[in-house]
Protein backbone atom coordinates (compact mmCIF):
# COMPACT_ATOMS: atom_id res chain seq x y z
CA UNK A 1 0.00 0.00 0.00
CA UNK A 2 1.36 3.73 -0.60
CA UNK A 3 0.61 6.03 2.35
CA UNK A 4 0.36 9.62 1.51
CA UNK A 5 1.36 11.63 4.81
CA UNK A 6 1.14 15.55 4.84
CA UNK A 7 1.75 18.35 7.10
CA UNK A 8 0.54 21.51 4.74
CA UNK A 9 2.40 24.74 4.99
CA UNK A 10 0.14 27.41 6.31
CA UNK A 11 -0.74 29.80 4.10
CA UNK A 12 -1.00 33.51 6.17
CA UNK A 13 2.01 34.29 8.51
CA UNK A 14 4.31 32.00 10.07
CA UNK A 15 2.23 28.66 11.17
CA UNK A 16 3.14 25.91 13.21
CA UNK A 17 1.24 22.61 13.91
CA UNK A 18 1.97 19.01 15.51
CA UNK A 19 2.57 19.22 19.29
CA UNK A 20 2.18 23.29 19.11
CA UNK A 21 -0.84 24.26 21.40
CA UNK A 22 -1.32 20.69 22.24
CA UNK A 23 -1.93 20.23 18.29
CA UNK A 24 -4.40 23.15 17.60
CA UNK A 25 -1.16 25.26 16.02
CA UNK A 26 -0.28 28.76 16.21
CA UNK A 27 0.04 31.53 13.54
CA UNK A 28 2.49 34.25 14.17
CA UNK A 29 0.76 37.27 12.03
CA UNK A 30 2.82 40.15 10.69
CA UNK A 31 1.12 43.27 11.61
CA UNK A 32 3.94 45.42 12.26
CA UNK A 33 7.65 46.26 11.24
CA UNK A 34 8.44 44.05 14.32
CA UNK A 35 6.29 41.40 14.35
CA UNK A 36 7.13 40.87 10.26
CA UNK A 37 11.03 40.74 11.23
CA UNK A 38 9.66 38.16 14.10
CA UNK A 39 8.18 36.20 11.18
CA UNK A 40 10.73 36.34 9.05
CA UNK A 41 13.15 34.94 11.53
CA UNK A 42 10.50 32.05 12.56
CA UNK A 43 10.54 30.99 8.75
CA UNK A 44 13.72 30.81 8.74
CA UNK A 45 14.49 28.66 12.10
CA UNK A 46 11.67 27.74 13.10
CA UNK A 47 10.36 25.40 10.54
CA UNK A 48 10.01 22.11 12.40
CA UNK A 49 9.10 18.85 10.87
CA UNK A 50 6.54 16.73 12.62
CA UNK A 51 6.76 14.67 14.98
CA UNK A 52 3.55 12.73 14.36
CA UNK A 53 3.90 12.09 10.81
CA UNK A 54 7.53 10.74 11.40
CA UNK A 55 6.16 7.98 13.64
CA UNK A 56 3.34 6.87 11.56
CA UNK A 57 6.20 6.75 8.68
CA UNK A 58 8.02 4.31 11.07
CA UNK A 59 5.04 1.80 11.51
CA UNK A 60 4.03 1.86 7.86
CA UNK A 61 7.47 1.31 6.63
CA UNK A 62 7.85 -1.54 9.52
CA UNK A 63 4.77 -2.71 8.15
CA UNK A 64 6.16 -2.80 4.47
CA UNK A 65 3.95 -0.10 3.18
CA UNK A 66 5.65 2.68 0.95
CA UNK A 67 5.57 5.93 2.71
CA UNK A 68 5.09 9.34 0.67
CA UNK A 69 5.22 12.81 2.43
CA UNK A 70 4.34 15.58 1.31
CA UNK A 71 4.23 19.46 2.54
CA UNK A 72 1.90 21.31 -0.37
CA UNK A 73 1.62 18.77 -3.48
CA UNK A 74 -1.42 16.18 -4.06
CA UNK A 75 0.12 13.13 -4.59
CA UNK A 76 -0.55 9.48 -5.75
CA UNK A 77 -1.66 7.01 -3.15
CA UNK A 78 -4.29 4.56 -1.62
CA UNK A 79 -4.49 6.53 1.61
CA UNK A 80 -4.02 9.81 2.58
CA UNK A 81 -3.52 10.96 6.27
CA UNK A 82 -3.76 14.60 7.15
CA UNK A 83 -2.19 16.55 9.95
CA UNK A 84 -5.09 18.57 11.45
CA UNK A 85 -5.00 22.17 12.97
CA UNK A 86 -7.27 25.10 13.90
CA UNK A 87 -5.56 27.45 12.02
CA UNK A 88 -5.09 25.87 8.61
CA UNK A 89 -8.23 23.80 8.47
CA UNK A 90 -9.66 25.49 5.65
CA UNK A 91 -6.50 24.51 3.29
CA UNK A 92 -6.72 20.83 5.18
CA UNK A 93 -9.59 19.82 4.26
CA UNK A 94 -9.51 21.25 0.47
CA UNK A 95 -6.70 19.84 0.22
CA UNK A 96 -8.71 16.35 1.57
CA UNK A 97 -11.00 16.95 -1.00
CA UNK A 98 -8.95 17.42 -3.92
CA UNK A 99 -7.19 14.02 -2.82
CA UNK A 100 -10.46 12.13 -2.56
CA UNK A 101 -11.28 13.14 -6.04
CA UNK A 102 -8.65 11.80 -7.15
CA UNK A 103 -9.83 8.32 -5.73
CA UNK A 104 -7.81 8.62 -2.86
CA UNK A 105 -9.46 7.67 0.17
CA UNK A 106 -8.37 10.05 2.87
CA UNK A 107 -8.50 10.65 6.79
CA UNK A 108 -7.41 13.45 9.54
CA UNK A 109 -5.30 12.96 12.71
CA UNK A 110 -4.43 15.21 15.65
CA UNK A 111 -5.92 17.21 18.38
CA UNK A 112 -7.98 19.77 15.76
CA UNK A 113 -9.69 16.35 14.38
CA UNK A 114 -10.01 14.99 18.00
CA UNK A 115 -11.81 17.73 19.60
CA UNK A 116 -13.30 18.98 16.83
CA UNK A 117 -14.26 16.42 14.18
CA UNK A 118 -17.17 18.30 12.72
CA UNK A 119 -14.85 20.53 10.36
CA UNK A 120 -13.42 17.84 9.15
CA UNK A 121 -16.00 14.91 9.37
CA UNK A 122 -17.53 16.26 5.05
CA UNK A 123 -13.94 16.33 3.74
CA UNK A 124 -12.96 12.57 5.23
CA UNK A 125 -13.30 9.16 4.38
CA UNK A 126 -12.42 8.72 8.70
CA UNK A 127 -11.32 10.84 11.27
CA UNK A 128 -9.11 9.71 13.96
CA UNK A 129 -9.96 10.77 17.38
CA UNK A 130 -7.32 10.44 20.05
CA UNK A 131 -3.33 9.36 19.24
CA UNK A 132 -3.40 8.08 16.09
CA UNK A 133 -0.92 5.40 16.35
CA UNK A 134 -3.32 2.73 17.65
CA UNK A 135 -5.77 3.33 14.93
CA UNK A 136 -3.36 3.86 12.10
CA UNK A 137 -1.40 0.80 12.86
CA UNK A 138 -4.51 -0.90 12.47
CA UNK A 139 -4.95 0.43 9.00
CA UNK A 140 -1.45 -0.52 7.93
CA UNK A 141 -2.27 -3.98 8.99
CA UNK A 142 -5.66 -3.98 6.27
CA UNK A 143 -8.45 -2.60 8.52
CA UNK A 144 -10.81 -0.47 6.54
CA UNK A 145 -11.22 2.69 8.59
CA UNK A 146 -14.47 4.79 8.24
CA UNK A 147 -16.32 7.67 10.39
CA UNK A 148 -15.01 8.38 13.85
CA UNK A 149 -12.54 6.12 14.75
CA UNK A 150 -11.47 5.78 18.05
CA UNK A 151 -7.67 5.78 18.67
CA UNK A 152 -6.12 4.23 22.48
CA UNK A 153 -3.32 6.09 23.48
CA UNK A 154 -0.04 3.98 23.40
CA UNK A 155 0.64 2.96 27.14
CA UNK A 156 4.15 1.75 26.99
CA UNK A 157 5.56 4.48 24.61
CA UNK A 158 9.02 2.22 24.42
CA UNK A 159 7.05 -0.01 22.12
CA UNK A 160 6.86 2.60 19.64
CA UNK A 161 9.18 2.65 16.69
CA UNK A 162 11.71 5.33 16.21
CA UNK A 163 10.40 8.44 14.17
CA UNK A 164 11.67 8.05 10.43
CA UNK A 165 13.01 11.56 9.38
CA UNK A 166 14.40 9.89 6.16
CA UNK A 167 10.61 8.98 4.75
CA UNK A 168 10.17 12.88 5.54
CA UNK A 169 12.83 14.40 4.20
CA UNK A 170 14.67 12.06 1.81
CA UNK A 171 17.01 14.52 0.12
CA UNK A 172 18.38 14.76 3.77
CA UNK A 173 17.56 18.45 3.92
CA UNK A 174 17.19 18.40 7.97
CA UNK A 175 14.38 20.32 9.55
CA UNK A 176 15.20 23.59 11.39
CA UNK A 177 16.53 24.47 14.81
CA UNK A 178 13.05 25.21 16.82
CA UNK A 179 15.35 28.10 18.79
CA UNK A 180 17.67 30.56 16.87
CA UNK A 181 20.81 29.33 19.16
CA UNK A 182 23.11 31.66 17.22
CA UNK A 183 23.27 34.82 14.40
CA UNK A 184 24.59 31.69 12.04
CA UNK A 185 23.05 29.69 9.76
CA UNK A 186 22.52 25.80 10.98
CA UNK A 187 22.89 22.00 10.23
CA UNK A 188 19.04 21.39 11.52
CA UNK A 189 17.17 19.80 14.35
CA UNK A 190 14.94 16.55 14.90
CA UNK A 191 11.72 16.85 17.39
CA UNK A 192 11.73 14.33 19.92
CA UNK A 193 9.13 13.15 22.79
CA UNK A 194 10.70 12.12 25.60
CA UNK A 195 6.68 11.94 27.40
CA UNK A 196 3.81 12.59 26.15
CA UNK A 197 0.60 15.11 27.41
CA UNK A 198 1.58 16.95 30.39
CA UNK A 199 1.37 16.76 34.31
CA UNK A 200 0.45 20.09 35.37
CA UNK A 201 -3.02 21.48 35.16
CA UNK A 202 -3.58 24.94 33.23
CA UNK A 203 -7.07 25.74 32.36
CA UNK A 204 -6.17 27.53 29.19
CA UNK A 205 -3.79 25.12 27.86
CA UNK A 206 -4.99 22.68 25.38
CA UNK A 207 -1.95 20.46 25.88
CA UNK A 208 -3.20 17.52 28.38
CA UNK A 209 -6.58 17.06 26.86
CA UNK A 210 -6.33 14.36 24.30
CA UNK A 211 -4.41 11.77 26.63
CA UNK A 212 -2.80 11.22 30.06
CA UNK A 213 0.84 12.23 31.11
CA UNK A 214 3.32 9.40 30.10
CA UNK A 215 6.99 9.06 30.33
CA UNK A 216 9.53 7.09 28.16
CA UNK A 217 12.16 5.01 29.95
CA UNK A 218 15.89 6.48 29.62
CA UNK A 219 17.08 3.76 27.97
CA UNK A 220 14.48 4.43 25.23
CA UNK A 221 15.45 8.08 25.08
CA UNK A 222 19.18 7.43 24.70
CA UNK A 223 18.64 4.88 22.18
CA UNK A 224 17.01 7.13 19.68
CA UNK A 225 19.60 9.78 20.18
CA UNK A 226 22.24 7.16 19.27
CA UNK A 227 20.27 6.64 15.92
CA UNK A 228 20.28 10.10 15.53
CA UNK A 229 24.00 10.66 15.86
CA UNK A 230 24.40 7.59 13.98
CA UNK A 231 23.33 8.35 11.00
CA UNK A 232 24.15 12.37 11.25
CA UNK A 233 27.03 14.25 11.95
CA UNK A 234 26.38 15.93 15.66
CA UNK A 235 22.34 16.30 15.15
CA UNK A 236 20.49 19.22 16.86
CA UNK A 237 17.44 17.58 19.01
CA UNK A 238 14.23 19.74 19.92
CA UNK A 239 12.45 17.95 23.10
CA UNK A 240 8.77 18.72 22.27
CA UNK A 241 8.17 17.96 25.70
CA UNK A 242 5.93 21.04 27.50
CA UNK A 243 8.22 19.69 30.67
CA UNK A 244 11.08 18.14 30.08
CA UNK A 245 12.97 18.48 33.61
CA UNK A 246 9.91 17.09 35.08
CA UNK A 247 11.66 14.26 36.95
CA UNK A 248 15.36 15.50 37.75
CA UNK A 249 16.72 11.98 38.72
CA UNK A 250 14.80 11.12 35.32
CA UNK A 251 17.32 14.09 33.53
CA UNK A 252 20.40 13.28 35.35
CA UNK A 253 20.66 9.32 34.40
CA UNK A 254 19.91 10.76 30.70
CA UNK A 255 23.00 12.97 30.98
CA UNK A 256 24.73 10.15 32.27
CA UNK A 257 24.02 7.75 29.54
CA UNK A 258 24.73 10.20 26.67
CA UNK A 259 28.04 10.77 28.72
CA UNK A 260 28.42 6.87 28.53
CA UNK A 261 27.77 6.24 25.03
CA UNK A 262 29.79 9.08 24.31
CA UNK A 263 27.21 10.84 21.87
CA UNK A 264 27.76 13.97 20.36
CA UNK A 265 24.92 16.08 20.23
CA UNK A 266 22.86 19.33 21.19
CA UNK A 267 20.14 19.95 22.11
CA UNK A 268 17.19 22.26 23.37
CA UNK A 269 14.02 21.48 25.43
CA UNK A 270 11.10 23.40 27.04
CA UNK A 271 9.94 23.20 31.05
CA UNK A 272 9.15 24.87 33.85
CA UNK A 273 12.28 27.15 35.60
CA UNK A 274 11.62 25.97 39.14
CA UNK A 275 12.20 22.41 37.62
CA UNK A 276 15.24 23.93 36.80
CA UNK A 277 18.42 24.60 39.44
CA UNK A 278 22.20 25.31 38.57
CA UNK A 279 23.85 21.56 38.67
CA UNK A 280 21.07 20.19 36.86
CA UNK A 281 21.65 23.08 33.94
CA UNK A 282 25.55 22.53 34.34
CA UNK A 283 25.23 18.52 33.99
CA UNK A 284 22.54 18.89 30.85
CA UNK A 285 25.06 21.75 29.28
CA UNK A 286 28.02 19.46 29.33
CA UNK A 287 25.90 16.92 27.41
CA UNK A 288 24.97 19.37 24.76
CA UNK A 289 22.02 21.63 25.92
CA UNK A 290 22.16 24.73 24.32
CA UNK A 291 18.41 26.15 24.38
CA UNK A 292 15.32 26.38 26.79
CA UNK A 293 12.13 27.67 26.35
CA UNK A 294 10.04 28.17 29.17
CA UNK A 295 6.41 30.28 30.35
CA UNK A 296 6.32 32.42 32.36
CA UNK A 297 2.71 33.84 30.96
CA UNK A 298 1.97 36.90 33.47
CA UNK A 299 4.18 39.12 35.71
CA UNK A 300 1.05 39.07 38.48
CA UNK A 301 0.97 35.70 40.90
CA UNK A 302 -3.15 36.11 41.39
CA UNK A 303 -3.53 36.19 38.00
CA UNK A 304 -1.17 32.67 37.22
CA UNK A 305 -3.31 31.35 40.46
CA UNK A 306 -6.73 31.75 38.68
CA UNK A 307 -5.77 29.73 35.70
CA UNK A 308 -4.37 26.91 37.88
CA UNK A 309 -0.62 28.02 37.07
CA UNK A 310 1.21 27.48 39.72
CA UNK A 311 3.64 30.45 40.39
CA UNK A 312 7.63 30.88 40.21
CA UNK A 313 9.30 33.06 42.57
CA UNK A 314 10.62 36.13 40.35
CA UNK A 315 14.31 35.82 42.21
CA UNK A 316 14.48 32.08 41.26
CA UNK A 317 13.39 32.59 37.26
CA UNK A 318 16.37 35.64 37.35
CA UNK A 319 18.86 33.39 38.74
CA UNK A 320 17.82 30.73 36.37
CA UNK A 321 18.20 32.67 33.64
CA UNK A 322 21.09 34.58 34.68
CA UNK A 323 22.82 30.94 35.03
CA UNK A 324 21.68 29.78 31.41
CA UNK A 325 23.21 33.57 30.25
CA UNK A 326 26.34 32.23 32.18
CA UNK A 327 26.57 28.84 30.55
CA UNK A 328 25.80 30.11 26.63
CA UNK A 329 22.40 28.78 26.49
CA UNK A 330 20.08 30.51 24.92
CA UNK A 331 16.75 31.26 26.98
CA UNK A 332 13.03 32.01 25.29
CA UNK A 333 10.20 33.15 27.72
CA UNK A 334 6.61 32.84 26.85
CA UNK A 335 4.22 35.86 27.67
CA UNK A 336 0.35 35.68 27.81
CA UNK A 337 -1.34 38.88 27.37
CA UNK A 338 -4.98 39.42 27.68
CA UNK A 339 -6.08 37.05 31.18
CA UNK A 340 -9.26 37.95 32.32
CA UNK A 341 -7.61 40.23 35.32
CA UNK A 342 -5.36 42.33 32.91
CA UNK A 343 -5.77 45.72 31.77
CA UNK A 344 -3.68 48.33 30.43
CA UNK A 345 -0.97 48.40 33.91
CA UNK A 346 -1.01 44.88 33.63
CA UNK A 347 -0.09 43.82 31.10
CA UNK A 348 2.59 47.10 31.10
CA UNK A 349 3.70 45.16 34.08
CA UNK A 350 4.37 41.85 31.99
CA UNK A 351 6.09 43.57 29.47
CA UNK A 352 8.48 45.28 31.93
CA UNK A 353 9.43 42.41 33.57
CA UNK A 354 9.98 40.81 30.26
CA UNK A 355 12.84 43.08 29.68
CA UNK A 356 14.09 42.92 33.17
CA UNK A 357 14.01 39.19 33.14
CA UNK A 358 16.41 39.50 29.97
CA UNK A 359 16.00 35.97 28.52
CA UNK A 360 17.06 35.62 24.90
CA UNK A 361 13.97 35.43 23.13
CA UNK A 362 10.15 36.50 24.30
CA UNK A 363 7.12 35.34 22.87
CA UNK A 364 4.10 36.97 23.40
CA UNK A 365 0.48 35.81 22.61
CA UNK A 366 -2.67 36.85 23.33
CA UNK A 367 -5.17 34.73 25.82
CA UNK A 368 -7.38 32.31 23.31
CA UNK A 369 -10.06 30.12 25.05
CA UNK A 370 -9.71 26.47 23.25
CA UNK A 371 -12.51 23.72 23.12
CA UNK A 372 -11.46 20.87 25.22
CA UNK A 373 -9.85 23.12 28.31
CA UNK A 374 -11.31 24.06 31.43
CA UNK A 375 -10.93 28.16 30.66
CA UNK A 376 -13.28 27.37 27.23
CA UNK A 377 -16.03 26.15 29.31
CA UNK A 378 -15.37 29.82 31.79
CA UNK A 379 -14.97 31.93 28.60
CA UNK A 380 -17.68 30.32 26.07
CA UNK A 381 -20.17 32.43 26.60
CA UNK A 382 -17.62 35.51 25.59
CA UNK A 383 -16.03 34.15 22.45
CA UNK A 384 -17.21 36.28 19.83
CA UNK A 385 -14.89 35.33 17.04
CA UNK A 386 -16.52 33.02 14.39
CA UNK A 387 -13.49 31.59 12.81
CA UNK A 388 -11.75 29.05 14.07
CA UNK A 389 -8.71 29.86 11.55
CA UNK A 390 -8.15 33.12 13.99
CA UNK A 391 -7.68 31.20 17.20
CA UNK A 392 -4.33 31.82 16.72
CA UNK A 393 -2.52 33.17 19.79
CA UNK A 394 -2.37 36.56 17.56
CA UNK A 395 -6.03 37.10 16.80
CA UNK A 396 -8.43 38.78 19.93
CA UNK A 397 -11.58 35.71 20.05
CA UNK A 398 -12.94 36.64 23.30
CA UNK A 399 -14.91 39.80 24.53
CA UNK A 400 -12.30 40.80 27.14
CA UNK A 401 -14.12 42.45 30.49
CA UNK A 402 -11.43 45.32 30.51
CA UNK A 403 -9.70 45.91 27.52
CA UNK A 404 -10.83 46.41 23.66
CA UNK A 405 -9.92 43.74 20.58
CA UNK A 406 -8.29 47.19 19.25
CA UNK A 407 -6.67 47.10 22.23
CA UNK A 408 -5.51 43.93 23.19
CA UNK A 409 -3.70 44.36 19.51
CA UNK A 410 -1.79 47.05 20.12
CA UNK A 411 -0.79 46.02 23.55
CA UNK A 412 0.77 42.60 21.56
CA UNK A 413 2.31 44.62 19.18
CA UNK A 414 3.45 47.07 21.90
CA UNK A 415 5.34 44.01 23.92
CA UNK A 416 7.15 42.75 20.46
CA UNK A 417 8.41 46.32 20.12
CA UNK A 418 9.44 46.98 23.60
CA UNK A 419 11.54 43.88 24.07
CA UNK A 420 13.08 43.53 20.55
CA UNK A 421 13.84 47.35 19.82
CA UNK A 422 16.35 47.53 22.71
CA UNK A 423 20.30 48.08 21.52
CA UNK A 424 20.89 45.82 24.62
CA UNK A 425 19.05 42.82 23.33
CA UNK A 426 21.72 42.93 20.62
CA UNK A 427 23.91 42.80 23.03
CA UNK A 428 21.99 39.44 24.77
CA UNK A 429 21.44 38.00 21.88
CA UNK A 430 25.54 38.13 20.07
CA UNK A 431 26.68 37.63 23.61
CA UNK A 432 28.96 40.73 23.40
CA UNK A 433 31.84 41.16 26.43
CA UNK A 434 32.02 43.97 28.54
CA UNK A 435 29.94 45.44 31.25
CA UNK A 436 30.48 49.32 30.27
CA UNK A 437 29.09 48.42 27.09
CA UNK A 438 25.83 46.74 28.01
CA UNK A 439 25.76 50.03 30.82
CA UNK A 440 25.78 52.30 28.02
CA UNK A 441 23.42 50.21 26.02
CA UNK A 442 21.11 49.76 28.25
CA UNK A 443 20.78 53.74 29.20
CA UNK A 444 19.63 53.71 25.19
CA UNK A 445 17.41 51.40 25.92
CA UNK A 446 15.71 53.72 28.26
CA UNK A 447 15.90 56.95 25.50
CA UNK A 448 14.51 54.13 22.76
CA UNK A 449 11.85 53.35 25.21
CA UNK A 450 10.73 56.61 26.02
CA UNK A 451 10.39 57.27 22.08
CA UNK A 452 8.41 54.28 21.80
CA UNK A 453 6.21 55.28 24.44
CA UNK A 454 5.37 58.45 22.88
CA UNK A 455 4.52 56.88 19.72
CA UNK A 456 2.31 54.44 21.06
CA UNK A 457 0.17 57.56 23.08
CA UNK A 458 -0.13 58.89 19.17
CA UNK A 459 -1.06 55.80 17.63
CA UNK A 460 -3.55 54.82 20.04
CA UNK A 461 -4.89 58.46 20.07
CA UNK A 462 -5.58 58.65 16.41
CA UNK A 463 -7.13 55.12 16.80
CA UNK A 464 -9.22 56.32 19.50
CA UNK A 465 -10.23 59.37 17.54
CA UNK A 466 -10.96 57.67 14.66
Amino acid sequence: MRIVLADLKGKNGFVTKDTVVGGYGSRSKPFTRVTSLVCQVKERFQVVLSIQMAYLAAIAAELGHEVVFTRDEFAEGDVAIVLSSLVEHRHETDWADGMRARGVRTGFIGLAASKMPHLFADHADFVINGEPEEAFTRLARGERLEGLCASREVADLDRLPFPRWDLLAPTKRLPSRAVPLTPRPFQGGFPLLASRSCPEFCTYCPIRILSTYRARSVASIADELEQLCQRYSRPHVVFRDPLFSQDRDRCLALADDILHRRLRLTFECETRLDRLDEHLIDRLHQVGLRGICFGVESHSQETLKKVARRPIPPRHQLSIVDHCRRRGIVTAAQYVLGFVQDDWSSIAETIAYSVALGSTFAQFKLLTPYPGTALWKQLGPLVCEQDWQNFDGFTPVFTHPNLSAHELQFLLGAAYARFYMRPSWLWTYFRLPGKRAHEYLRGLDERISARQARAEVALMSRAVEC
